[in-house]
C-alpha cells in the first residue's frame, strides 16, 4: 500500500474515533426527556462526527471542487456541458431501469428503456437527447425505501456528502451492480470509476453553484439546512414527485340507539 493510502486510512480512522467520542459526549442524560425526544426527531445521533465530516467536505469543495467546476463552466460552452450531462444521465439508465422495475413502476421503466435505446443509438451514445422524455433518476436507496426499509440515522459521507444508513447500503449495492463499475473491474481499468465519479461531481457542482451559494448565505446553520433539504429531496424522489398521502379522515362514532332529530320529528308527524 502506498504512503498516501496508509495516511488516508489512518486519517479516516482517527476521524471516526473522534466522532464516536464526541457523539458519546453529546448524548443527553437519561432524565432529560425533552432533549432526548428532540434528538430522536432529528435522527442524527452521529451529529458531532457528521458536522466534522461536513466541514471536511466543505473544505474540499472550496479548495478543489468549486474552482474546478467554475473553470469547467467558464471553458466549456453551454451546449458542450449539456452533452456531458446527457451522456452521464444515459450511463445511469440501465440502473435506473432496474430500479424502476424493482419498484413496480412499469410505465416509468418503459420510458427509461425507450429513452436509453433512442438516445444511445440515435443520440450518439447519449450525447444528444432525441426523445423529449423527461429524465428521472432512481437508485437502490429509493428502492429500499419503497420496499419499506427504514432510513436509519443520518450520515455525512467523506466527499459524497449527505446520506443515511439505508442510502449508504443502497449506494454500495448500486456501485457493485453498476455496468460501468463492473466493466472497469472486469477489464482491470481502475481509473474508469474515478473518472466517471469525477465527471459526475464536476457536472453536478457546475449546475448548482449559485443555488448552493444562495442556500449558504440564507442559512443560520448551514449543516442543519443541508440535512433538512436532503431529507426533503429524498422523500420527494421516493414518492416520484407525487404528493404525500394525506392522513385518513377519522370515522365519527355513531350511536345507533340514539335517534337523530330528523328521525324524532318524523315519528311525531306519523
Amino acid at each position: 500500500m502506498t504512503s498516501t493510502g496508509t495516511f488516508a486510512i489512518r486519517t479516516a480512522g482517527a476521524a471516526l474515533a473522534a466522532g464516536v467520542v464526541l457523539t458519546a459526549c453529546a448524548i443527553p442524560p437519561a432524565d432529560d426527556a425533552e432533549a432526548r425526544a428532540e434528538l430522536a426527531a432529528i435522527n442524527d445521533p452521529l451529529e458531532p462526527f457528521n458536522r466534522a465530516m461536513f466541514e471536511f467536505n466543505r473544505a474540499v469543495d472550496r479548495v478543489l471542487l468549486e474552482p474546478v467546476a467554475r473553470a469547467y463552466r467558464g471553458v466549456v460552452p453551454d451546449f458542450g456541458r449539456t452533452m456531458v450531462t446527457n451522456f452521464l444521465n444515459n450511463l445511469k439508465s440501465p440502473m435506473i431501469l432496474a430500479n424502476d422495475l424493482l419498484q413496480g413502476e412499469k410505465d416509468r421503466a418503459g420510458e427509461t428503456g425507450g429513452r436509453f435505446m433512442a438516445n444511445t443509438i440515435v443520440g450518439l451514445g447519449g450525447l444528444f437527447e432525441v426523445t423529449g422524455i423527461e429524465f428521472h433518476d432512481e437508485d437502490l436507496g429509493q428502492t429500499l425505501a419503497v420496499w419499506g426499509i427504514d432510513e436509519g440515522p443520518y450520515l455525512v459521507l467523506p466527499l459524497l456528502g449527505p446520506s443515511s444508513v439505508r442510502d449508504t447500503a443502497g449506494l454500495a449495492g448500486q456501485t457493485l451492480a453498476d455496468p460501468v463499475s463492473r466493466y472497469a473491474r472486469d477489464a482491470e481499468h481502475a481509473a474508469v470509476p474515478w473518472i466517471h465519479s469525477g465527471m459526475e461531481a464536476i457536472d453536478a457542482r457546475s449546475r448548482n453553484i449559485e443555488t448552493l451559494d444562495e442556500i449558504e448565505r440564507g442559512a443560520i446553520d448551514f449543516y442543519a439546512t443541508v440535512r433538512s433539504l436532503y431529507r426533503q429531496r429524498r422523500e420527494d424522489e421516493i414518492r416520484n414527485g407525487r404528493p404525500p398521502r394525506s392522513a385518513p379522515i377519522p370515522e365519527i362514532p355513531w350511536d345507533e340507539d340514539e335517534e337523530s332529530e330528523t328521525d324524532r320529528a318524523s315519528s311525531v308527524v306519523k
